[in-house]
């Protein structure tokens, strides 16, 4: 049997004809939507900001968490600390504080390394890498690799559960908007590679899965390919060489800026990029109840327009069923901005199904972010 959304535009007293610009005088928009911005949506025109609540009682409310406080730091990625969760994403928060002495596989899923900080050196199934603050590395379900530091690295580590990432479609705009497919770099079989591969002694894979860790012992290091040839690999960009689109008379949804996606959840990066610059469009993100989708932000460096109160390092958890929107200092610059262009850098994941928070992210929490809209 056929479905089609139940669509039939229409406009009922004082609105806007354009969304994001041109709003009734002294209203602000909310948009209600529909798969993650792509389906049927209505804009709403309020006289009062969607996010001026007195009080909010219950388990669902707005959420963030201080991900510093997280201080623990191990050698494998299957003991780093747990902060959101469902049967198709899981976020850790890891902190490498010297060298990986043996190896680790996820068979669960794809893992997508996000470096907050530091840098070393990764070996993996496909060769080398260096990688460094910034850096997203995809590394495919069933790749063995370790990190040799430089300096303590901090990483959040989000897997695909049962799933693989992939590039989104870029539509109208072409593959090679955001960025270039050919930006993305592959580990190389080179000197640094041949060198490890030779190191003696017994080495150990810690396998995940199930979310239970095996061990796997070899008398040789198992890292020892002297090639490869295919198009499954792992890859790595930076956030620097992500090129924001950007609308100067409109305010571009969030998923404008997606980087990977996997069925069930999309990562997006936030970049710095001009401000619209069209004296009636919003310049802030607009009041959303995006109820098909539960959002997480994690804040990765810059000054963080739409967010009072929030320092690199900290993690926003907004579900599904409150209205999301700017915090009422960043609303006052809703049609003025004092500067010409944002200046953060942070990760999105949008997942369709509703997060767990885990219990070892509990001493992380900012118990009063919920009261923070209350201006």
């Amino acid at each position: 049997m056929s479905r089609r959304n139940i669509s039939f535009p229409r406009i009922e007293g004082e609105t806007s004809r354009q969304a994001h610009a041109d709003l009734p005088a002294g209203t602000f928009e909310r948009e209600l939507g529909q798969e993650g911005f792509f389906g049927p949506a209505t804009h709403m025109y309020h006289r009062r900001p969607p996010t001026g609540w007195q009080s909010i009682e219950g388990p669902l409310r707005p959420r963030a968490f201080d991900l510093r406080r997280l201080a623990a730091s191990t050698d494998s990625p299957w003991q780093a600390a747990e902060v959101l969760h469902n049967a198709h994403c899981r976020l850790r928060w890891w902190r490498l504080a010297s060298s990986m002495k043996h190896l680790v596989r996820n068979a669960d899923g794809d893992e997508l390394l996000f470096v907050h900080a530091g840098s070393g050196e990764m070996f993996c199934d496909y060769g080398h890498l260096s990688i460094e603050a910034g850096d997203y590395i995809v590394l495919p379900r069933g790749t063995m690799w370790r990190i040799e530091t430089s300096t303590e690295l901090v990483a959040l580590l989000i897997e695909a559960t049962g799933d693989h990432y992939l590039l989104p479609e870029k539509g109208l705009v072409g593959p090679h908007a955001i960025f270039d497919p050919a930006m993305l770099d592959v580990p190389a079989i080179d000197e640094a590679f041949d060198a490890q591969a030779e190191a003696p002694g017994e080495w150990s894979v810690e396998v995940k899965r199930h979310n239970a860790v095996s061990i796997v012992s070899y008398p040789y290091n198992p890292l020892d390919a002297v090639g490869w040839k295919g198009d499954l690999a792992a890859v790595r960009i930076n956030v620097r060489d992500l090129r924001a689109l950007m609308s100067h008379r409109y305010h571009l949804p969030p998923s404008a800026h997606t980087t990977f996606v996997a069925r069930r959840f999309v990562v997006c990066t936030f970049t710095p990029r001009p401000f619209e610059t069209a004296d009636d469009a919003l310049k802030v993100p607009f009041f959303h109840n995006n109820d098909d989708y539960d959002e997480v932000l994690f804040y990765h460096a810059g000054d963080f327009f739409s967010r009072d109160h929030i320092d690199p390092g900290m993690l926003t958890f907004h579900p599904a069923g409150i209205t999301h929107g700017p915090h009422p200092k960043a609303l006052a610059n809703m049609l003025k901005q004092s500067k010409p262009a944002t200046d953060e850098y942070a990760v999105m994941i949008d997942t369709r199904d509703g997060l767990e928070v885990a219990e070892s992210t509990g001493a992380a929490e900012v118990t009063e972010y919920a009261e923070s809209w209350r201006s």
